[in-house]
């Protein structure tokens, strides 16, 4: 799937605040390495509708594990397996036996104690490993986990890993220690490179199992299909504390939805849950929605955040009409494209705005490989369009009571009327501040 720096931005995948990022809210993992892999598993949508299949089947195995997944791996052991090859240590005995093995702890005592700590965390690396080895092995897929398993064993079957597995780590004499620690450090680098390697992205896959369940996550359908396709009931923007559910179905022959409503009514909530769902669902994850249905996209479009650039002297409605000229110029090459836009044309006087909009739409309309959602506040608009069949309306209600604005978040058939920006201003305490000047 194809999607830009500017999409990427405006659906929040990544965000310079990250708090307010969709990979803050999946981030469940417990290493560095796991945190790292899951920000590239996020950033990079899958070529294939089998290869979103598979990873499907990863996250879902996983997700039936979670409460047998051991607590080591952490974090802590990671780092102090890494920093054992950084670090310089006096050199063990070649054949550690009792007595030079007191010898080296004796007259070495710090290193022995590195030694020693490394060692133990080694133990309960490898026993966490060996554990994580059964949980993903009992599986009949042949897909991921199955491979990751597969190398975890190559490297736990080994004499002297076997023999820590089941090795109580307090109980060691001075000569194993110095074994086990001459075996990590001078045999076994590779091996424990690759299975760190190993279990970040196993804990990438398992945060995001993890983000499934806390939010409610469910598998969407892919349909083979040469046509744009998209149908989800109960979808919702997860990121929200109280999220509303919607639902819509966008065909090649209603392939264009005209989205009206005021001001803080939900046009753009709406609009960033859908871009976001069928992001995720490209990443082969769950998707906060119900039940979902959509062909394998091309690409995703938005055109919902739009700035001005004072350095190259560019306007914002240039801005915005770069943008939808870039826009038309990608999706006009047969491939099946999700394009989402809010609030067309805010940059330019309402007559300029009227004019454009309704040029942009009834273009727009007629291509077939692509699916649209597009907000404004020109609702003026609606009627002419009502002539296009392949075109539905939608808007969300705002009501009115006692001066206070009662937003219901509900997704309606139709065009919105509603006026409400001097009852903001008045309601925000604007008009009495200026009427008090």
């Amino acid at each position: 799937m194809q999607i830009d720096k500017i999409t990427l931005s405006d659906l929040s995948i990544f965000h310079p605040e990250e708090d307010q990022s969709v990979f803050f809210h999946l981030n469940f993992t417990q290493t560095n390495g796991g945190r790292e892999y899951l920000r590239y598993l996020l950033g990079n949508t899958l070529p294939s509708i089998e290869s979103i299949q598979t990873t499907q089947q990863t996250i879902q195995h996983l997700g039936a594990v979670i409460n047998q997944w051991p607590v080591s791996p952490t974090n802590g052991t990671m780092m102090v397996l890494e920093k054992f090859y950084e670090s310089p240590v006096d050199s063990y005995p070649n054949i550690p036996e009792v007595f030079n093995s007191f010898l080296y702890r004796f007259f070495h005592q710090a290193d022995f104690s590195l030694t020693l700590f490394t060692v133990q965390h080694a133990i309960d690396f490898v026993k966490g490993m060996y554990t994580i080895e059964g949980l993903i092995s009992n599986t009949e897929t042949k897909g991921q986990l199955s491979s990751i398993a597969t190398r975890i064993h190559h490297y736990l079957d080994n004499a002297i890993i076997q023999e820590m597995i089941v090795q109580d780590k307090h109980s060691m004499s001075n000569a194993k220690v110095l074994i086990y620690a001459n075996f990590i450090r001078f045999r076994f680098k590779k091996g424990i490179t690759e299975l760190i390697e190993l279990y970040s992205k196993l804990d990438a896959y398992l945060s995001l199992a993890k983000a499934g369940k806390k939010y409610g996550f469910q598998f969407p359908t892919f349909i083979e299909s040469k046509e744009p396709y998209f149908e989800t009931e109960g979808l919702y923007h997860f990121m929200l504390s109280k999220p509303i559910d919607y639902s819509i179905g966008l065909s090649q022959k209603e392939n264009f939805l005209f989205l009206t409503g005021a001001n803080m009514a939900g046009k753009s909530t709406f609009i960033k849950a859908v871009g976001i769902a069928i992001y995720l669902a490209h990443l082969g994850m769950g998707v906060p929605s119900s039940s979902m249905q959509l062909s394998f996209f091309d690409g995703i479009i938005s055109n919902i955040q739009v700035t001005d650039n004072i350095a190259k002297g560019e306007s914002f409605f240039f801005n915005e009409v770069q943008r939808i000229k870039n826009t038309i110029e990608r999706i006009n090459d047969g491939k099946k494209w999700m394009i989402l836009i809010d609030e067309l044309f805010k940059g330019t006087n309402q007559q300029d705005a009227v004019k454009c909009s309704t040029t942009v739409i009834e273009g727009l309309r007629k291509m077939q490989n692509g699916l649209f959602i597009l907000s404004t506040h020109l609702y003026e608009i609606g009627a002419p369009l009502q002539q296009y069949s392949n075109i539905q309306f939608r808007y969300f209600e705002t009501a009115v009571q006692d001066d206070q604005l009662l937003f219901s978040y509900q997704l309606k058939k139709g065009v919105s009327n509603d006026r409400l920006g001097y009852l903001i201003l008045k309601r925000e305490g604007v008009v009495s501040l200026l009427e008090n000047l």
